[in-house]
């Protein structure tokens, strides 16, 4: 920030470039050298009272902030008895109450919730960018010289004067092997994220991060299995109340599976006539294990078992061919695989609620991918950990093809493994000697990878359709239960993989199905009011069809819109790769399903992004 004054214009469009995520109302704050916009959905104290940027009654601090604090009445309560008086019902202003009377990171280590918020000192003009502990809500950052820009959404930039869309090479190879980004860095050049359990802290003398929390598997508590079951219980029923505080109404997303049964027969106790939501696939032209994605009949059962008010949304092939454009609009920040669905099933529920329940969290917190981390649990040490597991992690790419796809200047495999292995580089608390250590790496790992890429496209595509997103796994409890649950209170069969004979292990690895054990503590708990059928279903990922759609209805499509002589993304990849990917794919040589989706969307964001396509609404 170089003191010049911020000229109001422009954060009043990069403000409303974001109107979707907040329909019902809009605010601007300028002091000096420093703009801050809000755009609000309002989901707790409607009044205009409430509204935002608010200040302090003294005028020393601003806040602008999107998220929910599920504990924000406990807080309230303690800076009233230290003389805070409030004017409002909101949580915006227990924030506000919080960082006046007892700091900055006091205030978001005691937040239990989802929160990405600005804070502007204006007495010692300091900024402050905060993000919660789980990076539930985005917040990214652009610099240029003498300036530093904030935003939910990259998109917002783009209506700065000096902001341009450039590709970042880097991230694109990052992402092209993981499906994921790790680093804090995004495709666009010059735009990163604060990372999450992190304040970003902007004044005079430049700028410092720091982490005020992370995940620790490490500490685990020796308890009984019975009485794990019993405290489980407990915490997803306050977990699950405590997410519904609203003044208006919440729905939950409802799948076939445990995550997503438990929390909205947890929540049926408390919303009578719950309104619950499942998007499911025509299925007619699918083959082998796709022919099984559907998951409408489970969601019916639990349905129908908690009285809930139900609506569906079949997903056709030519769906994809619709939204595809929107999605990546909105996405903008290109992570994990076919998320289109996501959409869809936002949309569907956006009609009726503003808040919806997820099942977000349950599998990274409590080991729901047994097949992935029985094939690393009986590594030599961490470095063969690392190697293990790094190739398991590449999802869509290795460096040969990598070398191919970006020419023989991007030999990144030093480079990639380098990225992955740096996901542990600043914590001291990930063990990799015996199994149950690199079990739990693994889920430190996951919760810090492959739980934000969700987060991330869950906010994204949400918000698109003004609907606020909310995680009872992530409840601060519950994920602290979590951390010190015992590995074989999450993994039934633990005790018989030890006892496999390494060769037999290896043949077994062979075989997802052999691995039905994990979330055992949840699956106790949660077994007296979730349907049998749904306890014993086998596990299932949210995902379309698109290996056999690709092959069949959609293949005109796909072949389209990857071309040859109507890529805009040829700059960047090589398309005799692309040709090649297709082929091999609608040939049936190869399921190449993910790098498929990864690459429309790539081609999609270069014609939006990069100005040779209007961009959808």
């Amino acid at each position: 920030m170089d003191g010049r004054p911020v000229d109001r214009a422009v954060i009043g469009a990069m403000r409303d470039a974001i109107a979707h995520r907040g329909p019902d109302g809009a605010g601007l704050f300028l002091d000096r050298s420093f703009g801050v916009g809000h755009r609000r959905l309002a989901i707790i104290d409607l009044r205009d009272v409430a509204g935002q940027p608010m200040s302090s009654p003294d005028g020393r601090w601003t806040i602008a902030y999107n998220g929910e604090i599920y504990n924000f009445r406990e807080l309230r309560a303690d800076f009233e008895k230290r003389g805070w008086q409030f004017r409002t019902r909101s949580d915006t202003e227990v924030l506000l109450a919080g960082i006046a009377t007892i700091g900055v990171q006091e205030t978001a280590l005691r937040l239990n919730g989802m929160a990405a918020f600005a804070v502007w000192d204006r007495q010692e003009r300091r900024l402050f960018l905060v993000r919660d502990r789980f990076g539930t809500k985005p917040l990214y950052v652009w610099r240029k010289p003498g300036v530093l820009a904030f935003a939910s959404e990259i998109k917002a930039f783009c209506r700065h004067p000096d902001f341009s869309v450039r590709v970042n090479a880097a991230a694109l190879r990052e992402y092209f092997t993981f499906q994921n980004l790790f680093r804090d860095h995004t495709l666009f050049t010059g735009v990163e994220h604060v990372p999450p359990a992190s304040i970003l802290i902007v004044d005079r003398h430049g700028e410092r991060i720091e982490r005020y929390w992370d995940f620790d598997f490490s500490n685990t508590v020796d308890v009984d299995e019975a009485e794990s079951v019993t405290a489980l219980k407990r915490l997803m029923g306050e977990a699950v109340e405590r997410q519904l505080v609203s003044d208006v109404p919440v729905g939950a997303y409802l799948s076939g599976g445990i995550d997503s049964g438990s929390i909205v027969a947890l929540a049926a106790n408390q919303i009578p006539r719950l309104q619950t939501f499942t998007a499911g696939f025509e299925l007619s032209k699918t083959e082998g294990i796709e022919a099984s994605f559907d998951e409408r009949r489970a969601a019916e059962l639990m349905a129908y078992s908690f009285k809930t008010e139900h609506y569906e949304q079949v997903i056709n092939s030519g769906d994809l061919h619709w939204s595809l454009a929107r999605v990546v609009w909105h996405l903008e920040d290109l992570r994990l695989g076919m998320s289109y669905p996501n959409y869809y099933i936002a949309r569907l529920a956006s009609k009726f609620v503003k808040v919806c329940l997820s099942g977000a969290g349950g599998d990274e917190l409590f080991g729901g991918y047994p097949w992935r981390y029985y094939r690393v649990f009986r590594s030599l040490d961490k470095q063969h950990f690392l190697e293990n597991y790094y190739q398991f992690w590449q999802r869509l790419t290795t460096g040969e093809e990598r070398r191919e796809m970006f020419g023989a200047a991007a030999d990144d495999e030093g480079e990639m493994f380098d990225v992955f292995s740096g996901v542990f580089a600043n914590t001291g608390n990930v063990g990799f000697d015996t199994p149950e250590q690199q079990i739990s790496a693994s889920l430190y790992f996951e919760c810090r990878t492959f739980l934000t890429g969700l987060l991330t496209v869950g906010d994204r595509l949400s918000m698109a359709n003004g609907l606020e997103e909310r995680f009872p796994f992530l409840d601060n409890e519950l994920v602290d239960f979590a951390m010190r649950l015992p590995i074989r209170h999450k993994l039934s069969d633990l005790e018989h993989m030890l006892q496999i004979d390494e060769d037999a292990l290896k043949k077994k690895l062979l075989a997802q199905e052999a691995f039905s054990s994990g979330k055992s503590c949840l699956r106790q708990a949660m077994s007296q009011i979730v349907p049998a059928e749904v306890m014993e279903r086998r596990k299932q990922g949210f995902s379309a069809p698109e290996a056999s759609w690709y092959r069949g209805e959609n293949a005109q499509f796909v072949r389209e819109m990857l071309e040859p002589r109507k890529l805009a993304c040829t700059e960047f990849i090589n398309p005799k790769f692309i040709v090649r990917t297709v082929n091999e794919h609608l040939s049936g040589k190869f399921n190449h399903r993910l790098l498929i989706w990864s690459l429309l969307c790539f081609e999609q964001w270069c014609r939006t992004f990069l100005g040779l396509q209007e961009a959808a609404a």
